[in-house]
């Protein structure tokens, strides 16, 4: 963030105060047990997390540092969708279900393979 900090360089009380002269503050958030970033293909997961919260001119930035961890996203199919391929496709909604997760939960896609 600031050249020449740690180190060789400026010390931390320095810093910190030039840090208050212009009107950055940084708090950390005690006790984090996760953090976790939600995308539609996977989760990053941090299970140490250290975050902080730095706060310029009223704008908040949160910082996560920790060792991330990817975890793949299960397709969530919702039972409507299930029955309703069975029923248009005429099978089991164990079979469904598979045809949905096949096709990434595309409707269309799941009858037309069942029915094929």
């Amino acid at each position: 963030m600031f050249p020449g900090i740690g180190g060789r360089g400026m010390n931390p009380a320095k810093v910190k105060q030039m840090m208050k002269q212009m009107g950055i503050n940084i708090t950390e958030i005690d006790d984090v047990e996760q953090v976790i970033i939600r995308t539609p293909e996977k989760d990053i997961v941090f299970n140490d997390a250290n975050v902080s919260i730095m706060n310029a001119q009223g704008v908040d930035t949160y910082q996560v540092v920790g060792t991330p961890e990817e975890v793949a996203r299960e397709l969530q199919i919702p039972d409507d969708d299930v029955r309703m391929v069975a029923e248009q496709a005429g099978v089991s909604q164990e079979q469904a279900l598979e045809a949905l997760k096949t096709a990434n939960g595309d409707l269309a896609e799941a009858i037309l393979a069942l029915s094929s």
